[in-house]
């Protein structure tokens, strides 16, 4: 048997390579995705033979990953329940597919992937292969009785590592889990758990990776200017990059000025609520400045329509949807509104804040000759008489009536 696992070099994921290996007593091919971990990755490929597998592959998606579902996603300005900018999310369907298309290629009789049976990924891996790859067998041990016997909690996990020489970040002392990619950082589990534990302390500063807090970034405000074409980011303060250098970037200025850090409480695709304190500073800068720009352009009704469609897109990703024609139907809308989104953004980041400092496009519908109350000629100010009469008659008709079955009465 042949079996390609999902493998971060993380506590949970190095335990079941090893543990699927002596089970199954199968050939393991590890399969890590690059979309933006960093460091993390160091020593990735020996640490997995090291750990059992004949074979390690590390996809480099960055730029795949920017360009096809962050961005996209972005242009949607899909907000999970309003908040979450869904960087978990949107990693698993651009790794997903990486990882189908490798089994295929190995000629792989399961994928295998570390996703508990009480979270989210286990959802999204799992439809992602019954659309690209329904022939091909998903094993989750999570869900099996054995492992989750073996292991009831990451105290176990901790130890099997450590009496198996798997080196781990993970400890008895700090026993989080960490998501990493190039949109964001994610935390969950140990102390997180209570919901009354207050995650900002100093004695916490140690688990960000991205960014500063509010308190400790610059007493100075820092101008940042960007350009779009066509809904795309092209320029940074001037300077022309790819989209997953952007994103890098801005996640270098927004940490510094404690820009996209969020502590929520959410509603799982299983049914619970669980909590997460998310690091987001590129994402959260960049879905503003885009926002800032649209805001300009495009008219109130298409803007309106968007803001629904983003909220049920940020569903579809939230819940493993990608590979569907309803994610695909909403993106063309969104890709059709995304014409004219050209022009330049100005703002500056100071604290967690990011303040608007001036936006332009030679596709803007501000007209100053319209908006002031002062000059123009545009606008002849009695045309709202009949305007404000038939905008206003359904009121006026329902208090006429009222008025006349209150005098019925008497």
């Amino acid at each position: 048997m042949k079996i390609v696992v999902a493998y971060s070099g993380g506590l949970d994921t190095s335990v079941l390579l090893k543990w699927l290996k002596e089970k199954y007593n199968a050939e393991i091919i590890a399969y890590c995705a690059d979309v933006g971990q960093a460091e993390e990755l160091d020593g990735l490929e020996a640490k997995a033979l090291a750990t059992g597998a004949s074979k390690c592959f590390i996809g480099d998606l960055k730029e795949d990953f920017a360009t096809n579902y962050i961005f996209p996603m972005m242009q949607a300005n899909a907000l999970y329940e309003g908040r979450y900018l869904l960087g978990t999310s949107i990693a698993r369907p651009c790794i997903s597919k990486d990882m189908v298309d490798l089994a295929i290629r190995e000629g792989a009789d399961a994928i295998a992937h570390g996703a508990t049976g009480k979270g989210n990924d286990q959802v999204r891996f799992e439809l992602a292969v019954n659309a690209l790859a329904p022939n091909i067998k998903v094993i989750a041990p999570w869900r099996d009785p054995e492992f989750r016997q073996q292991f009831p909690g990451r105290t176990e996990m901790i130890a099997y590592a450590e009496s198996h020489g798997i080196p781990i970040r993970q400890s008895l002392k700090k026993p989080y889990s960490m998501d990493r990619n190039l949109l964001h950082i994610s935390f969950e589990a140990g102390m997180l758990e209570d919901t009354w534990y207050d995650g900002t302390t100093p004695a916490d500063r140690e688990m960000y990776k991205l960014s500063v807090s509010p308190e400790d970034a610059p007493d100075q405000p820092e101008y940042v200017t960007m350009t779009f074409e066509a809904g795309v980011p092209k320029t940074l303060n001037g300077k022309a990059m790819k989209v997953s250098e952007i994103i890098t970037e801005l996640n270098a200025l927004g940490g510094k000025h404690g820009i996209g850090i969020i502590d929520i409480v959410e509603n799982r695709v299983v049914g619970m609520k669980s909590r997460g304190v998310y690091e987001t500073p590129g994402g959260t800068i960049l879905m503003e400045a885009h926002d800032q720009l649209e805001e300009l352009i495009l008219d109130r009704e298409t803007m309106e329509t968007k803001k629904k469609l983003g909220s049920q897109f940020a569903q579809v990703v939230y819940e493993g949807k990608w590979f569907t024609p309803l994610r695909e139907a909403i993106q063309a809308f969104v890709e059709s509104t995304q014409k004219y989104v050209t022009g330049e953004v100005k703002f500056k980041l100071y604290k967690g804040n990011i303040i608007k400092a001036g936006t332009t496009s030679p596709y803007s519908l501000y007209n100053e000759s319209l908006a002031s109350f002062t000059t123009g000629d545009l606008y002849d100010h009695h045309d709202a008489d009949g305007f404000i009469t038939l905008f206003g008659l359904p009121l006026k008709v329902r208090a006429m009536m009222l008025k006349e079955v209150e005098q019925n009465k008497k």
